[in-house]
């Protein structure tokens, strides 16, 4: 399973990431391994999308990441 998740940062901005481990990498965003979150902490977890495949994951992480993207997340997820 791959997950793609939006994360809300203490500055207010959001993260958009894709993982096959959500735990693991929720964790290495809270412990300021992953370099944009790591000085915007703390960060909560908005919301996830599960998908059985990578690569509609990948896409739809790079959708969320467009214009257009950005607007649907806005109405639609948080």
């Amino acid at each position: 399973m791959y997950y793609v998740y939006i994360l809300k940062c203490s500055d207010g901005t959001f993260y958009k990431g894709c993982t096959s481990d959500l735990n693991d990498r929720i964790n290495r965003h809270k412990l300021g391994y992953i370099k944009y979150t790591q000085n915007r902490l703390p960060i909560e977890l908005v919301t996830y999308l599960v998908f059985s495949d990578r690569y509609r994951a990948f896409e739809f992480e790079k959708y969320l990441k467009s214009g257009s993207g950005r607007a649907f997340m806005k109405k639609r997820l948080i």
